[in-house]
């Protein structure tokens, strides 16, 4: 049905099952990673400020990161839980384009802190001497604040270009919360050139931060293997390399969300997709930064 956005007062997000068994483990699975995601980033959270043993640049910006993942969560999976078990569809115009903000906003200001969480490694092995003058208070707080202001940033160009389009393919979103691929979707025929301006100047920022992740690492493993001893080498190794999993995990299910070719494309695989990006790393990347991390278990 043609229908301008302005009359548009609610979306409708996709459906996991049709069945009340199946809504029902979809509502256990969402809120098993829920729950999972709220303890995990919690107890890192509670530790790192409780403890004064880490109150150190490094577990500054793990804590940041801890917020951001408990942010992005919020905003898609509790509303989804809560549709599958009221059996219902429906979210508001506003909900939907505080999702679009929010979910873009924890998502930008997350992927900037874990390029600022780069250079504080890179700094750490690389110029070690130094890195008390570098990476001192002020600066962990410059750099967190330049992190979560660019998200900001990034949240309002895009939410501002989104909500602006005018809609003529009707209000169902095909994913289970406001993506904006999805509301892009139900614009009209040339409406998201905006968008697409907006996507490209992302693109550019992202590709930016990835190369700088990347000649950071470059540099990082170079200083590594030069070092003698092995247990120094494990040392190194053990304060980088959650990083680069965190990284390895938010680039790849990200890129693999927004770049698969269309051919790829079948409701099913955009939703195991979406859910791989979305809800995946919030809730494993408190598991990956504790797994061999002594300071942090001894703390929580």
């Amino acid at each position: 049905p043609m229908c301008n956005s302005s009359s548009l007062n609610e979306f409708l997000l996709l459906a996991f099952a049709d069945t009340q068994e199946l809504q029902l483990l979809h509502f256990s699975l969402f809120l098993g990673i829920y729950l999972a995601a709220l303890l995990g980033n919690g107890l890192i959270i509670t530790a790192v400020a409780c403890d004064h043993h880490l109150h150190t640049p490094m577990y500054f910006f793990l804590l940041n990161l801890s917020l951001l993942d408990l942010g992005s969560i919020s905003t898609t999976v509790p509303k989804s839980m809560a549709n599958s078990l009221w059996d219902t569809r429906a979210i508001s115009y506003s909900g939907c384009a505080a999702q679009i903000f929010l979910f873009s906003f924890f998502m930008s200001s997350e992927y900037s802190l874990l390029t600022v969480m780069a250079y504080d490694r890179y700094v750490a092995i690389c110029r070690p001497l130094h890195y008390g003058t570098v990476i001192d208070s002020k600066a962990c707080m410059k750099m967190a604040a330049a992190a979560w202001a660019s998200g900001f940033l990034n949240a309002l160009l895009h939410t501002a270009n989104t909500l602006s389009m005018p809609l003529c393919q009707g209000n169902t979103v095909d994913q289970f919360f406001c993506e904006i691929p999805q509301i892009v979707k139900l614009s009209c025929s040339d409406a998201y050139l905006g968008e697409v301006g907006a996507t490209v100047v992302s693109a550019c920022l992202f590709f930016g931060c990835f190369v700088f992740i990347v000649l950071s690492y470059v540099q990082i493993f170079t200083v590594v293997l030069r070092i003698p001893s092995e247990q120094g080498q494990h040392k190194a190794f053990s304060m980088c390399l959650p990083h680069l999993a965190v990284v390895s995990l938010c680039v790849s299910t990200g890129l693999f969300a927004y770049l698969k070719p269309p051919s790829l494309s079948s409701p099913a695989l955009d939703l195991v997709v979406t859910v791989l990006y979305s809800v995946v790393p919030p809730a494993v990347n408190p598991l990956i930064y504790s797994m061999r991390n002594k300071e942090l278990k001894d703390a929580v």
